[in-house]
C-alpha cells in the first residue's frame, strides 16, 4: 500500500514538467486571448479554430517537405488571416464581435479539414501525425527540458515584442480603442481598423501556439480547439487574481501573469487527474473554475471592500431614518 502511494506520488511529480509545458503553450494562446478580452474589450470566440488552424498548417506544410521556419511563420500568417476574416465580419458587415467569431470558428473549421486532406492526399482529414521522430520540431513531449527551453525563449520574444509594439503610437491607439470608443473616434482614431489589427494580432499568437502544440504533443487534430477559449479565460483570469498584485501597472508583467495562470491551470488539471476525477468531467472543471475567478472581483468589491461596507452603513442609516419619520408622523 505505502508503495503504491509513493509510486503515485512520484509519477505525479514527474508529470508536472509536462504539465508546464502544456501551460505555457497554452499561455501563449491566452495572450492572444488577452489581447481581445481585455485590451479591446471583445469577446472573440474564433480562437477555436484558429488555434486549430496554425496546427493544421504548420502540419501540412513539414509533411510536404517545407522548413520547420516557413512553416511556423505561415501558420502565423494563417491566424492573421483568421483574425483579419473575424475583422471584416465585425467592422465591414457590422455583426457583433461575439457572432463574428463564431462564424470564422465554424468557416475554419472546414478550412482546418481540407488542410490536413491536402497533406495525405484526400479530400479532408481530421488528424494529420507530426511526430519528432519524423521531423525536426522545436518542442515535444519526448525531449522535455529542451522543449521548455524553447518556450521559455519564446515567451521571452512575444512578450518583449508586444511590449515595444503596445508602447508605441499606434500600439497606445489600440489600447484607447478597447478603452473608450467613443473618445477614441474623437482623437482621430480609426477604431475600426484598430479592431482589426488587434483581432489579427490575437488570432496570429493563437494559430503560433497551435503550431506549437501540434509539434508538442505529434499531431494536429481537428478538434484540439474545443474549449479553446475557456482555456484562455482561465489563464487570463487566474493569472490577474492570483498573480495581478505585482503587475498593476507594468504591461509586461501582465502578460507574464497571464502565462502565469496557463500554468496553474495546467498544473491544477494534472493535479485533479491524478486525483481520479473522470475525464468526463475536465470540462465541467474548466467552466467551474472560470466562473470562479470570474466572481472574485465582483465578489471582493460587492461584499469585502470598503465602498461597500460604507454603501451598506448608508443605507442601514436610510432605513433608520426613514423608520424615525414614520413614528413621529403617527
Amino acid at each position: 500500500m505505502g508503495c503504491s502511494v509513493m509510486g503515485t506520488i512520484m509519477n505525479y511529480f514527474a508529470s508536472l514538467p509536462g504539465a508546464v509545458a502544456q501551460g505555457m503553450i497554452w499561455g501563449i494562446m491566452a495572450i492572444g486571448v488577452y489581447i481581445t478580452y481585455k485590451i479591446l474589450d471583445i469577446a472573440d470566440l474564433s480562437v477555436d479554430g484558429s488555434i486549430c488552424t496554425g496546427a493544421a498548417v504548420c502540419a501540412a506544410m513539414m509533411t510536404m517537405g517545407y522548413s520547420l521556419a516557413v512553416s511556423m511563420i505561415v501558420a502565423f500568417v494563417s491566424g492573421l488571416l483568421a483574425g483579419l476574416l473575424t475583422g471584416l465580419f465585425h467592422t465591414f458587415m457590422g455583426i457583433p464581435a461575439i457572432l463574428a467569431g463564431i462564424l470564422t470558428q465554424l468557416i475554419l473549421w472546414s478550412v482546418n479539414l481540407k488542410i490536413m486532406g491536402l497533406a495525405l492526399d484526400k479530400a479532408s482529414a481530421a488528424n494529420l501525425p507530426l511526430s519528432s521522430r519524423n521531423f525536426d520540431t522545436l518542442v515535444s513531449m519526448l525531449e522535455m527540458n529542451r522543449s521548455l527551453l524553447v518556450l521559455a525563449l519564446f515567451i521571452l520574444v512575444i512578450v518583449g515584442v508586444l511590449y515595444w509594439f503596445f508602447g508605441t503610437e499606434y500600439g497606445s491607439a489600440l489600447r484607447a480603442t478597447g478603452a473608450n470608443l467613443t473618445m477614441s473616434r474623437a482623437q482621430g482614431i480609426n477604431t475600426g481598423l484598430a479592431k482589426i489589427i488587434g483581432l489579427m494580432l490575437s488570432n496570429g499568437i493563437v494559430a503560433l501556439s497551435g503550431a506549437l502544440l501540434a509539434q508538442y504533443q505529434g499531431n494536429a487534430d481537428i478538434n484540439m480547439g474545443k474549449g479553446a477559449i475557456v482555456i484562455g479565460l482561465a489563464a487570463v483570469i487566474i493569472g490577474e487574481a492570483l498573480f495581478g498584485w505585482f503587475a498593476k501597472t507594468n504591461f509586461a508583467l501582465k502578460l507574464t501573469t497571464v502565462l502565469l495562470g496557463g500554468i496553474v491551470y495546467f498544473i491544477v488539471y494534472s493535479t485533479v487527474i491524478y486525483m481520479g476525477l473522470e475525464s468526463n468531467y475536465l470540462k465541467l472543471l474548466s467552466a467551474v473554475v472560470v466562473a470562479i475567478f470570474l466572481a472574485i472581483p465582483y465578489w471582493k468589491k460587492q461584499y469585502f471592500s470598503g465602498a461597500a461596507h460604507a454603501e451598506k452603513k448608508a443605507q442601514k442609516a436610510a432605513e433608520k431614518k426613514a423608520k424615525k419619520e414614520e413614528t413621529e408622523n403617527a
